[in-house]
């Protein structure tokens, strides 16, 4: 099964480029998430830590 997709996507003209796109999609997310955590605001965590306890 897998040496069937293989073959086929091997034959799609373009197709190296989505695995590149994917990667760079995913790095800059996790580095923005990274960015967000690093710089939030103390009081801000606490409250939404606070919110499933909060009836």
């Amino acid at each position: 099964m897998l040496k069937f997709v293989k073959n086929h996507m091997e034959s799609i003209t373009g197709i190296e480029i989505y695995p590149m796109i994917s990667l760079v999609i995913f790095f800059t997310f996790f580095v923005a998430l990274f960015w967000w955590v690093f710089t939030a605001k103390k009081e801000y965590i606490k409250t939404v830590s606070k919110l499933p306890l909060d009836h």
